[in-house]
């Protein structure tokens, strides 16, 4: 029964973690909002340094959740030490969903650690901004467990 899964038009469906290297990495990362705005004001040529040209006039809010999900995905893809700013982008699709886009260092730690999707989720309310990524393995999508075709 823990393996079961039920339609999705049901009252009720269980998603239960895949067994194996599902997730590659989790990473969240909170950044004051205020505090980002100070330091652009102080060092003007740290916008240039952190975001990509599509991304430094966004609203300093907005600034501060990319700075906050490219922080997370550093986390996600286990901190490794040769990532640039200019590796993640955070772009949104047409109905407004928060994607990321990789390349660089970012996209090679990515590649080499079989990242199949990333999942990115931004916030900010008062003076706070948060991102939460989430990377899933190659192999990890597919059928929902109970889902499965019957073996002939």
């Amino acid at each position: 029964m823990g393996n079961m899964s039920n339609p999705p038009n049901a009252r009720e469906r269980s998603f239960v973690p895949l067994d194996g290297d599902a997730l590659a990495g989790i990473g969240v990362d909170i950044v004051d909002i205020e505090r980002l705005g100070d330091r652009l004001k102080r060092h003007p040529r740290l916008r240039e340094r952190l975001f990509a040209p599509e991304e430094r006039e966004l609203s300093l809010a907005s600034l501060a959740a990319r700075v906050a999900a490219k922080e997370a995905l550093g986390k996600a893809l286990g901190n490794p030490g040769d990532l640039s700013w200019h590796d993640a982008i955070v772009r949104r699709t047409e109905q407004g969903r928060p994607y990321l886009v990789l390349r660089g260092a970012a996209l090679e730690t990515a590649n080499a650690q079989e990242v199949r999707f990333a999942h990115l989720s931004l916030s900010h309310d008062g003076h706070l901004a948060t991102a939460m990524v989430v990377l899933e393995a190659r192999g990890s999508r597919g059928k929902v467990h109970g889902d499965e075709e019957p073996q002939e």
